[in-house]
């Protein structure tokens, strides 16, 4: 099912349209007037700025002029290149470009009925996992009749212009979007995951195993609707858009419009040979300043390549912005990479489905130790679980796990002083089988896995994590900041994603005639050793059971063994101290399984924590008899339930 649209500042395009058409008037809009403060929040303009509706700006106004490519757009005098070119990648997909423009047929321009213009359109964004609808009058903002900010390279087509536009009152004004994140922009057209690769890493240079590695990956995401981008970082604010010999430029945003491997030779029924030459397309949102390496455009080795292999490349031979390289120069120039990825969780498809796990959380700042939500990274040992926290369960043996985690966007508050994005990341725990109360200490738990912390909109992370409950801990690198963030998870199966919101067991009308928790008890069985199955000497196929009170929990079978390694971490809360934990050992049989031994265990919080060795016993309490084979068994326990 469709998402529903929010509508930003409540404003509804087709209430809004309608009144137009009654009144006969233009639309002007009262939350972003054709003002100066919506151009600047810290500087004058530098001339002086008029206002121009598309009529007044030429004959012949049209969203689309033989429709929409990636030579539509070209940057302005605002240096944001980098949603120049997330408009180039998003033009290349149909479906991804008629959510952003919904129902463009409806808004564009009729000449046949001139008096059904209202001057109003619409564009929709996702924010935050919501798509938010962004309604803007027509008027732009211009010089001596031409357009001074992101415009086509045909003066009747505006669809660009306008696009900037709904993206500017998103951002709070033009200003705004000076200096940005081509990802960032492209989740905001998409909802896709973003992923940053730094290409400085020697690996992609030299490697050829890891150059052709991503090349396929790469490849891959292209072919199933993903968009790339790429920049070249500048050593400093004084080397931002100097050229390099290799005619690239740095601190500058670039658009992947295409990815192939190139036939090289030609070959007639069975005669000649050919090669393939892995290659990528770029452009510039300049239109203009291309790549003077080998395969620029008027390189001697476009010869090597036949007529009809020109012609599926689409090459042209002019100074448009757009040009091929090979991809081993593409790793040698470029020093960072993004990669947003569409991820299929249709049914319909032929492609690899994942199912996705989605929440909307905030980090907020409370005295409270146990409200606060704003814990900071893990280098804050005592306020790292005051963080939220999602759990999740991994059921394959091994499981190729997504993680997204991206924070609202920060632009809005640049005109108060802020609006740098605040450094992210998150960790993941593996918990106790059971566990589904909130963690408030690290004894105990493994860490998984630990994303990168960055100052980017968005943080990725690709991990194969074994079977077994995990939790997500999501994060501010420093304590005590306010956001929204927006957390997703991808798995091969369903994971149960939730968000953890209970610290201890809640007081119920049970718990009242039963009694309400009084100790919590973590147990971890690391392996079984020297079980002795009866009338099978070659081993068995073992497994254990722990119970406490009504509770228990089995581990997986482990297949025509005597000893094993179990890995089985559980927690109770218990209400009846006397009643032992038990731990079973059983050996799996088709009509009826054989019990093995059994260890009892008090689970006091005088216990000893170390990892214990304990030899097996019978079922029976009165006169226990020794059975063959050992558990070893750690066990932590605390009458503070917000102690594990």
């Amino acid at each position: 099912m469709a998402s529903p649209v929010r509508k930003l500042k409540n404003q509804d395009y087709w209430q809004l349209k309608n009144e137009c058409k009654k009144t006969g008037t233009l639309f002007e809009d009262p939350e972003f007037p054709a003002a100066d403060e919506s151009l600047f929040y810290s500087r004058a303009p530098p001339h002086s700025i008029q206002w121009k509706r598309p009529g007044e700006l030429c004959d012949d106004p049209h969203l689309f002029v033989e429709g929409i490519s990636q030579h539509d757009l070209h940057q302005g005098q605002l240096g944001n290149c980098w949603f120049v070119a997330a408009c180039s990648c998003l033009a290349l997909r149909k479906a991804l470009w008629e959510k952003v423009i919904p129902k463009w047929k409806k808004q564009e321009w009729d000449p046949r009925r001139p008096h059904r213009y209202s001057g109003i359109f619409h564009f929709q964004f996702w924010c935050l996992g919501d798509w938010v609808d962004v309604v803007i009058d027509d008027r732009l903002p211009s010089i001596g009749g031409n357009l001074i900010y992101c415009h086509s390279n045909v003066k009747n087509e505006f669809w660009s212009a306008l696009l900037e536009k709904a993206y500017a009152k998103l951002a709070g004004s033009y200003e705004a979007l000076d200096g940005g994140s081509t990802a960032d922009a492209i989740v905001d057209f998409t909802g896709a995951v973003a992923e940053s690769i730094d290409l400085s890493d020697g690996k992609y240079k030299v490697n050829i195993a890891e150059q052709t590695k991503l090349f396929e990956e790469l490849l891959k995401v292209h072919k199933r609707g993903g968009l790339i981008c790429c920049h070249l970082k500048a050593a400093s604010s004084r080397d931002v858009e100097t050229v390099t010999p290799m005619g690239l430029i740095k601190g500058h945003a670039y658009s992947v419009t295409d990815i192939k491997k190139v036939t090289l030779g030609e070959k007639t029924l069975c005669f000649g040979k050919t090669t393939k030459l892995y290659m990528i397309r770029m452009r510039n949102p300049w239109g203009k300043r291309e790549w003077r390496g080998t395969w620029n455009d008027e390189s001697e080795e476009w010869k090597k390549v036949s007529k009809s292999e020109k012609g599926k490349l689409g090459l042209t031979m002019r100074n448009d912005g757009e040009f091929w390289m090979t991809f081993e120069d593409w790793c040698s120039n470029f020093t960072h990479a993004d990669v947003c990825r569409m991820i299929n969780t249709s049914y319909f498809s032929r492609h690899k489905t994942w199912e996705k796990g989605e929440a909307r959380g905030k980090w907020t700042n409370n005295a409270d130790a146990l409200l606060n939500r704003s814990g900071g990274c893990f280098n804050n040992k005592s306020t790292f679980f005051q963080n939220p926290q999602y759990i999740f369960e991994v059921k394959k043996e091994n499981d190729d796990v997504l993680v997204s985690l991206q924070q609202e966007d920060q632009r809005t508050h640049k005109k108060f002083g802020k609006g740098d994005n605040f450094i992210i990341g998150f960790e993941i725990l593996k918990v106790e089988h059971n566990r589904q109360y909130r963690i408030h200490k690290m004894e105990g738990q493994e860490r998984a896995a630990s994303s990168p912390y960055m100052n980017l909109r968005s943080v990725f992370m690709r991990k194969v994590l074994k079977k077994g409950r995990y939790v997500i801990v999501p994060t501010t690198f420093q304590a005590g900041l306010t956001c929204e963030f927006n957390l997703r998870l991808f798995t091969d199966v369903p994971s149960n994603f939730r968000e953890l919101l209970q610290d201890k067991p809640s007081a119920t009308c049970w718990s009242l005639l039963f009694g309400y928790p009084k100790r919590v008890s973590q147990v971890l069985v690391r392996s079984i050793e020297g079980v002795e199955p009866q009338g099978k000497a070659e081993g068995s196929d073992l497994y254990i059971i722990i119970k406490c009170e009504n509770e228990s929990v089995r581990s997986d079978v482990h297949k025509n063994t005597t000893s094993a390694v179990i890995d089985l971490k559980v927690i109770f809360y218990r209400r009846r101290m006397r009643e032992p934990i038990v731990i079973q050992v059983w050996g799996s049989k088709i009509l009826c399984d054989q019990f093995l031994g059994q260890v009892l265990l008090a689970a006091s919080p005088n216990d000893p924590v170390e990892e214990q060795s304990l030899q097996l016993h019978n079922k029976d309490e009165k006169a226990a008899q020794e059975m063959p084979g050992r558990i070893n068994v750690k066990v932590t326990s605390s009458d503070d339930l917000l102690d594990l």
